[in-house]
């Protein structure tokens, strides 16, 4: 990982703990069996790669390009994604866990979540629209001026979100999701 390009290579079993790594381009890469568990990432560029069984926990990730990256199996705990670059932000993740991560203020249209934890995440000022919650549990996550339209929550679970402060409109929920749209209001649903 010493240079500073890398295309259509393949890292396993990297052990990177508490490590600095910093302006690098990784083009079509993918990353199997890796722990990058507190290092700092910041300033690189990830484009069209994958990460397969990772644990990036506490990876500060400020200023690093995360352009169509796929996250399979990883833990992804406390990841302030929110310092990432904006520009063609997109990022899938499934099977893995993101508690406590940042989105604040991201904008991810269609960005899907696929049996993940994603709990007490906070998606403050985000834009999620038409993205998918799959069987993701959202519980302790922190909606508020989120955009939700066309958003399919419906077997998504234990989220808790205000119609009044997250626009909405579209947006998809299951019969028992309705609770975590009333919670505010201290109604029983029988």
């Amino acid at each position: 990982m010493e240079s500073l390009i890398h295309i259509q290579k393949t890292f396993e079993k990297v052990v990177y703990i508490d490590k600095k790594i910093n302006n690098r381009e990784f083009e079509d890469c993918v990353f199997k069996n890796c722990d990058f568990s507190n290092s700092n990432f910041g300033y690189n560029t990830f484009l069209d790669c994958e990460f397969i069984d990772c644990n990036l926990s506490m990876t500060s990730l400020a200023g690093t390009s995360l352009k169509n990256v796929t996250f399979k199996n990883c833990k992804l705990l406390g990841i302030a994604f929110n310092e990432c670059d904006d520009f063609l932000f997109q990022v899938y993740f499934e099977e893995s866990t993101l508690d406590y991560a940042l989105f604040s203020n991201k904008k991810m249209p269609k960005t899907k979540f696929i049996n993940s934890s994603v709990r007490e995440v906070t998606f403050i000022g985000t834009n999620l629209t038409s993205s998918v919650f799959d069987n993701c549990n959202l519980d302790g996550a922190i909606f508020n001026e989120t955009q939700l339209s066309g958003v399919d929550f419906r077997t998504a679970y234990n989220y808790k979100i205000d119609p009044e402060f997250n626009p909405m409109r579209k947006a998809q929920f299951s019969n028992q999701g309705i609770v975590g749209l009333l919670d505010k209001y201290d109604i029983k649903i029988v």
